[in-house]
């Protein structure tokens, strides 16, 4: 279950809420579903270069409010808030409503969002820098920002190879079926000359104990600065040795013989 469940939408109502928050009857429920997917859509192809993490839309009494979560607001606020206020045109535009509300809020830790993460990752293999390192630096970066583990999959014609296969590095744990674990997913694309590459990115922030407030627009759960701890504990303490025997057999080839 763990790997054909999105983990996002096996979490909802548990520890991660919902991204489109509105009530609407038999009737409207399929034109607002459409309408909320070519926001989305809108939006990621509009400012694609914008370090887009999430859009939440939200209905209320003819109201239509769209928060954007990322990590590089300056882009999408533009000069004196001009680029800001064309969006907002534009989305009146699609959507035939006039009052149109955008929020912006940006993400201080891109390195622990599975979308940035998995779109960096996209990038540099579309610039043609090797898989194997463009994974592996951003495993490194995530894991350095306090990340408990982390699962990258690519699948496509990994290097140009002319016959397809899967490669996935993983670093860390990540437990899909514990539902109190906190973990982002994400699933990209890199448009290659040679076809495209499937980017599936798993990040563990840690487990979450106790009732969580579900709002998506929420900065500062516990998901935005997880805690590590147990290795990590000791090696901000200054205590650096591992845990285990292995410091043991480490006396013991050094000659230095300690009872513990």
């Amino acid at each position: 279950m763990g790997q054909k469940a999105n983990p996002i939408g096996n979490r909802l109502g548990i520890i991660r809420g919902w991204e489109s928050n509105w009530y609407a009857s038999k009737n409207d429920y399929s034109k607002k579903l459409i309408e909320d997917d070519k926001i989305r859509n809108y939006l990621t192809a509009r400012i694609s270069k914008g370090g887009i993490a999430r859009i939440v839309i939200e209905r209320t009494l003819g109201k239509l409010i769209v928060t954007i979560h990322t990590s590089k607001p300056g882009i999408i606020i533009g000069k004196g808030g001009g680029e800001v206020d064309r969006i907002k045109e534009e989305l009146k535009k699609l959507t035939k409503k006039e009052d149109v509300q955008i929020n912006i809020l940006e993400i201080r830790r891109p390195e622990l969002d599975a979308t940035i993460v998995g779109d960096n990752i996209a990038r540099q293999i579309e610039n043609r820098i090797n898989f194997k390192r463009a994974i592996k630096m951003a495993i490194a970066s995530t894991l350095r920002m306090g990340a408990e583990g982390i699962k990258v999959r690519v699948s496509g014609r990994l290097g140009g190879a002319e016959i397809a296969r899967s490669e996935e590095i993983k670093q860390g744990r990540t437990p899909l079926h514990t539902f109190r674990m906190d973990i982002d997913y994400a699933s990209v694309f890199a448009q290659t000359v040679y076809g495209k590459i499937g980017i599936k990115v798993w990040i563990c922030k840690g487990e979450v104990l106790g009732k969580r407030e579900l709002n998506p627009n929420i900065i500062g759960n516990k998901s935005e600065t997880p805690e590590r701890r147990g290795f990590d504990d000791r090696r901000n303490n200054g205590d650096k040795k591992p845990f285990g025997d292995r410091d043991r057999r480490d006396d013991r080839k050094s000659g230095n013989q300690t009872r513990r």
